[in-house]
């Protein structure tokens, strides 16, 4: 391993209002060395890494590039000292094309001083090539899958020849042989001397890639080891401070009648066929790989995108689900896979994001809003689902993106579903709260409600279905009972 130091953290403190979101933490990255940072949900990671990219100014510190004390004045500071970010929560344009997002304020320009749009295409290409990475330069960027932005967004960061690379949660809309590129990516830039910060909650990764791995708590520093000296355990005990015993706690519970039956469900396109039952009191987990239509599913499930073959019947009765508040109606609740595009309401508080479900529920009487009575089932959950949060008036935008899913999983639970769909319900979540939301998604199957659960993680899906369906370019392929499925029974009907 490399002796060179490229970054250096010491003593770094941040406080935002009513919350330290780091105290007194510390990180030394080497050259040629990746550096995992784990830790759970409100640990400090993210803050940190925006601190180091100039989107923040740590209250005091010290910075240290190559041995030099830095001070960054914002992002475009820190790239041209040689550092660059890819964030957790993809930043891209959408109306703008894969090469313009890549090369913006960098473009070439002709001898008139306009952009040279071939030229950008061709230098666009050649870092493609460089990277094996299968896009088109000139697409724009909202046709794009979220898997395919994230690729995007790696290109962008690679094409500033940055000295210091931070990856937070690059991994998390990826499918295994996307992962697989992306390690190849890094082993490349690893071997070019370059030192790569990576943040994941996947203990796999660590692994599979990291040299080194810090450890972050409650926005204090615990330790730093190499990662061929730790097990998995002992990563976790000084995540969450305490053992956690069971990832997947799937309790046996009586399964009653059939609460959504669904018959050749189809969207011109993009999916059909699709038949299956979903029983009071379990869980059905939907399995398949990024592509295969499982999203699809079920916004048509919701109304989001309004299904145009099949027929949707609800405790027996055909129902006619056009719009989510159709859905609603008839006892559904659905977290999408995309918390900041379509959950969250970025720049509201937390009561307001929680509530925003259930406005014109129970809570109206006589045609007011009982806030009172809101405001306290709002805490209630909020304090349920172990939110880390001064308050809920803070910006949601001000969470981390463990504890935003966590207030929209709260939404939806203040509804009261009879129906709950879970699109990639721990996505971006530490393995402490990973468990607790398992634990939760039990308690609920438990009480009787229906839950249709759709993840990329086969531990997960596996872990904590009853069923499991299954899905490949549009189509359905199998449904395995719990006692006969296993990933390599899910990976053969996924790539059908």
């Amino acid at each position: 391993m490399s002796e060179t130091v490229l970054l250096e953290i010491e003593g770094i403190r941040k406080a935002f209002p009513g919350v330290v979101a780091l105290d007194n933490v510390r990180l030394r990255l080497r050259a040629g060395t990746v550096h995992a940072l784990m830790g759970e949900n409100g640990a400090g990671k993210s803050t940190l890494m925006k601190i180091i990219a100039g989107i923040y100014t740590p209250d005091q510190g010290e910075i240290r590039l190559k041995g030099r004390p830095v001070t960054l004045r914002g992002p475009l500071d820190a790239l041209n000292q040689g550092i660059a970010m890819i964030h957790q929560e993809l930043n891209l344009m959408p109306f703008m094309t894969v090469a313009e997002n890549i090369w913006i304020r960098r473009e070439p320009l002709n001898r008139f001083g306009f952009v040279d749009h071939a030229a950008l295409r061709r230098q666009t290409q050649a870092l493609f090539d460089r990277l094996a990475i299968d896009l088109d330069p000139e697409a724009e960027v909202r046709s794009l899958s979220i898997a395919s932005r994230q690729m995007v967004e790696i290109a962008k960061a690679v094409s500033f020849n940055s000295d210091v690379l931070i990856m937070d949660e690059p991994t998390s809309a990826l499918t295994e042989t996307e992962v697989g590129h992306l390690f190849r990516i890094i082993r490349q830039l690893r071997a070019q001397g370059k030192g790569i910060v990576y943040i994941t909650h996947k203990m796999n990764e660590l692994f599979e890639i990291a040299d080194e791995v810090s450890v972050f708590r409650d926005g204090k520093y615990i330790d730093t080891r190499r990662s061929a000296e730790v097990t998995r355990d002992d990563i976790i005990k000084m995540m969450v401070g305490r053992e956690v015993t069971q990832m997947f706690p799937k309790v046996t519970v009586p399964i009653g009648e059939v609460v959504l039956s669904v018959k050749n469900l189809g969207v011109e396109g993009i999916f059909g066929g699709v038949t299956f039952d979903l029983r009071a009191g379990e869980i059905l987990g939907l399995a398949g790989l990024v592509g295969s239509g499982r999203s699809n599913v079920a916004e048509a499930l919701f109304g989001v995108v309004p299904a145009m073959t099949g027929e949707i019947r609800i405790g027996g009765k055909t129902a006619t689900i056009g719009s989510p508040a159709a859905a609603m109606r008839h006892g559904m609740a659905f977290l999408t896979e995309d918390r900041k595009d379509s959950g969250c309401f970025l720049i509201l508080d937390i009561l307001s994001n929680m509530e925003a479900a259930v406005l014109s529920q129970r809570y109206v009487k006589h045609g007011f809003v009982q806030q009172g009575a809101l405001q306290r089932d709002c805490e209630a959950m909020s304090q349920t689902l172990r939110v880390k949060t001064p308050g809920m008036h803070e910006v949601i935008q001000n969470l981390s993106g463990g504890n935003q899913q966590k207030v929209l999983i709260g939404r939806w639970l203040l509804t009261k579903p009879k129906i709950l769909i879970l699109d990639e319900p721990t996505r971006g979540i530490d393995v402490g709260a990973k468990a607790e939301i398992h634990r939760l998604v039990s308690e609920l199957a438990g009480q009787g409600v229906a839950v249709l659960m759709i993840s990329s993680e086969l531990p997960e899906v596996l872990g904590m279905s009853d069923r499991v369906m299954v899905m490949h370019e549009g189509r359905m392929t199998g449904i395995v009972d719990r006692a006969e499925a296993d990933q390599v029974r899910i990976m053969e009907l996924a790539s059908q």
